[in-house]
């Protein structure tokens, strides 16, 4: 497998099409015959920072990288940031708006989905400009 690139566009508020990116990313995936827990967990790290795109920014981009090692995603928005990454990251915590609550998003949950899907997760954040997600999943063969 040689190396491919893939990138999503990420509209502010458009609930509607989150999880675009990680569906049609899982759908490549199950082309390449990857093992299918290796695909769950980046499909669930993947959804989890689209929506968190969608419910936090105005605007966002979600770019992948699949290699024969690795599936590499970047996601970076255009929103408020995030002030404290570290209460960020604990389970139950949440900014979200009471709109979004009530369309059964915001529990708190995202970035600590992202960690415990992810072989490693690394976010920049600034305020009033916006968020960086660099997340790795290793690919282990199935024969490994």
């Amino acid at each position: 497998m040689k190396e491919m690139t893939y990138e999503f566009p990420i509209e502010g508020g458009d609930f509607i099409k989150a999880g675009h990116a990680s569906s049609n990313v899982k759908k490549i995936l199950n082309q390449l015959s990857l093992d299918p827990a290796i695909i769950r967990r980046i499909a669930v790290a993947m959804y989890e920072a689209e929506v968190n795109v969608v419910a936090h920014a105005y605007r966002g981009t979600m770019k992948v990288f699949i290699s024969p090692a690795a599936i590499r995603v970047r996601v970076e928005d255009e929103g408020p940031g995030i002030p404290d990454i570290e209460k960020a990251m604990q389970e139950g915590y949440s900014t979200a708006s009471d709109k979004v609550r009530e369309m059964g998003f915001g529990a708190g949950m995202g970035l600590s989905n992202i960690k415990k899907n992810t072989d490693k997760l690394e976010i920049q954040s600034k305020i009033n400009q916006g968020t960086v997600i660099e997340m790795i999943t290793r690919i282990k063969s199935k024969g490994a």
